[in-house]
Formats: structure tokens, sequence, C-alpha cells
């Protein structure tokens, strides 16, 4: 994977503001499983990377479409998106968060979440997972 086309911020409370609006907005719009992988430390290309799911390719599109306005909104940062066409997998590079928008059936057969992990469990993300606890994002 190739390093972030999207400007990174110098400080980790911009990074870690824009993972809050993130994870806000995906819950907003009720998306499903969504967990959030740490990546500081890890790799360059982003501080976190969020997976979530939507159930319908309608619902996908319309959560990546949002987030992107809410990010260049609040953030001032115009984020990169790839594969809102079809909806079935929608890639949105915000530099410092990196989001993955799936149909569950898509999510399932890539399955990033075990390949980013690299032997950490992802962290779920209250409210958007079912038996989450507060305070796990």
């Amino acid at each position: 994977m190739a390093a972030s086309s999207a400007v990174r911020a110098a400080d980790p409370v911009e990074a870690d503001a824009l993972h809050r609006l993130v994870l806000q907005s995906l819950e907003d719009d009720q998306a499903v499983e969504a967990v959030s992988i740490p990546l500081a430390g890890k790799t360059s290309i982003a501080d976190h990377m969020v997976i979530a799911s939507g159930r319908s390719t309608r619902q996908v599109a319309s959560m990546a479409t949002k987030l992107a306005e809410k990010i260049k909104a609040e953030c001032g940062r115009i984020p990169r998106i790839e594969g809102l066409p079809a909806a079935d997998w929608v890639l949105i590079d915000a530099g410092d968060v990196i989001v993955h928008l799936f149909r569950p059936e898509v999510r399932s057969f890539y399955n990033l979440e075990r390949m980013w992990a690299f032997g950490d469990a992802p962290v779920a993300v209250a409210g958007a997972v079912a038996g989450a606890t507060p305070g796990q994002a």
C-alpha cells in the first residue's frame, strides 16, 4: 500500500480529533461493527484505521459522502475517496485516519481487521457494535 496522499497533521491532538469525528459520524449513521485499529508506530500511512460496514450499497455510499463532507467542513481537509460509484468497498483517506466502509459480504471476504491488527485485537467502537461497552473507542 502506498503512503497516504492526504495531508497528515503534525499535531497528535489534531489527529485524535479527526479520529473522534470519524467514529462519531459512523455512529450517527448507524454503521455496523465499526472497529478502530491503531497504526501509530506500525506504519507511516496513518495513525488510525477505521473499518465499518453498512447494510447496503446505498448506506455505504451515504456514510462515505457524509463523512467526507464533515471532514472538509470541520477539519479543513479534502479526503481522497475511492470506490464510491460501486459502494461495495469505499476507502476514505483523510491523512491521519483511513476509513474502509464495506458491505458485509465484501468485508468478510477481505478481512482487513486480521491483516492490519498485527496480532493485536482491533478496538470495537462503542455504540456501533452490539455488546460494546462505553469507552472502548
